[in-house]
């Protein structure tokens, strides 16, 4: 980490990383299609513990039958989940890369109202294994769903995209 991460404000998603490296981070996050189409956002909450990531209850999360997708809340799951992990193990940007090794998602409800949350906390962070908690609520309230998950730091991978305008970028993060 950089002499800079004492800049970060300790309730961002990536705490104790450089505001260099975050700043990739937010710049990868932001670029991703699945991340703007499902309109995931990350958000400040009381627990500088947790890593909160919302996402619009809106037709690009919906399925056939106009509810919300399973999916979309396993898309929400996974982005907050590997922001968590992210801060607590030995995960580096460019030096090796943080990927879900398994993920158990319990649907308990639909959303009845316009936002989900989806609030991550780190139960135990290992050398290379990280096992993260998920809850995603409504905004009004209600339990959605449950998660848990597991992150793997493992070596850099290559980007599967061709190369070329849309190539990948090894040094970017999975998250």
């Amino acid at each position: 980490m950089a002499d800079d991460a004492d800049d970060v404000p300790t309730d961002h998603p990536y705490g104790g990383f450089s505001t260099d490296v975050i700043e990739l981070l937010r710049v990868a996050h932001a670029a991703t299609p699945l991340h703007q189409l499902l309109g995931l956002r990350f958000v400040s909450g009381p627990d500088p513990a947790a890593v909160i990531v919302e996402m619009p209850v809106a037709p690009g999360a919906f399925n056939g039958s106009g509810n919300l997708h399973g999916g979309a809340i396993a898309s929400l799951v996974d982005v907050a989940s590997g922001s968590a992990a992210a801060r607590a193990g030995t995960f580096r940007p460019g030096e090796n890369t943080l990927v879900t090794a398994d993920m158990h998602v319990r649907y308990l409800g639909r959303p009845k109202g316009t936002i989900v949350r989806a609030e991550a906390r780190v139960m135990r962070a290992g050398r290379q294994l990280i096992v993260v908690e998920c809850r995603v609520a409504d905004d009004l309230g209600h339990i959605i769903a449950f998660a848990d998950f597991a992150g793997m730091i493992v070596p850099l991978r290559q980007p599967l995209r061709p190369e070329g305008a849309a190539a990948g970028d090894a040094h970017v993060p999975d998250l």
